[in-house]
């Protein structure tokens, strides 16, 4: 079986968060099959809802395309390490696979911080791979976050 990365489609939604002002973060779900099912970038200041991240929009866009609250045997792109928020929605809606780009010490939740995934209380832990595409994806949450501070 050959590895296809779905990472350049969560980077799209990674600009195009960043031309909205949202923090450039993109995510991408994809089915057993290779389709992709639903995609999104942070949306947290456009909808004034801190849940807005691009992990949960693209699971709810892809939940309710499917009519499940499940996503069995699906993988997640994302440009980010996952949030402790977003892990624990990775877990209960059942990701096979989370793929992530720039590992983020701050307010990770999954190699850093809480790391949800190794707590007894996870009801499901996806198969981790980090660093696809994360010198792209660190390059540009820097240069988004230092637009900010100049």
């Amino acid at each position: 079986m050959v590895f296809t990365s779905y990472m350049e489609q969560a980077l799209e939604e990674a600009h195009a968060a960043a031309k909205r002002g949202e923090v450039p973060v993109g995510a991408v779900i994809v089915s057993p099959e290779g389709e992709v099912v639903a995609r999104a970038g942070n949306r947290t200041r456009e909808l004034s809802d801190p849940t807005g991240h691009a992990e949960i929009l693209a699971m709810r866009d892809a939940c309710a395309a499917l009519g499940s609250e499940r996503l069995p045997g699906h993988d997640l792109y994302v440009t980010l390490e996952p949030c402790p928020m977003c892990a624990s929605a990775i877990s209960q809606v059942r990701i096979a696979r989370v793929y992530y780009g720039a590992a983020d010490p701050k307010s990770g939740g999954i190699a850093q911080g809480p790391r949800v995934f190794s707590h007894p209380q996870s009801h499901h832990v996806p198969e981790v791979y980090d660093g696809i595409s994360g010198e792209e994806s660190e390059a540009m949450l820097r240069a988004f976050f230092a637009s900010k501070r100049s």
